[in-house]
């Protein structure tokens, strides 16, 4: 003969004696087997996520860099150029220079250079 508390224990007993979960603050199934990430795997996502931000900051450091040499070169061949033009302006005053001379000599010679007294 068993009594009605002896048949209200064995209806919860669940692997020798161990009650079954109270259905009061119960987890899902998802909560309760969710997997806790040990250290070693938190330190590996942490490393992972900065690896991640570094290779982006790379590449745009790597993009600044190219886009510098780009403005390098463009200021290179301006300066180039400017000091083709500076050069050839320097060669046509020496030439005009040079003119204005056989100019002035050839007026002495003639006698058109001189005032009148």
């Amino acid at each position: 003969m068993t009594t009605s508390e002896y048949s209200e224990w064995w209806v919860k007993r669940i692997n020798d004696n161990i009650l079954g979960p109270s259905l009061e603050n119960s987890q899902s199934i998802e909560e309760h087997l969710r997997v806790v990430p040990s250290e070693l795997e938190i330190i590996k996502q942490d490393f992972e996520r900065r690896n991640v931000e570094l290779e982006k900051k790379i590449e745009q450091i790597e993009e600044e860099n190219m886009n510098l040499r780009l403005d390098v070169d463009v200021q290179r061949l301006e300066a180039n150029k400017l000091r083709k033009g500076k050069n050839k302006a320097e060669e046509e005053l020496d030439s005009l220079k040079m003119d204005y001379k056989k100019l002035r000599l050839s007026m002495r010679t003639v006698g058109l250079g001189q005032t009148s007294e």
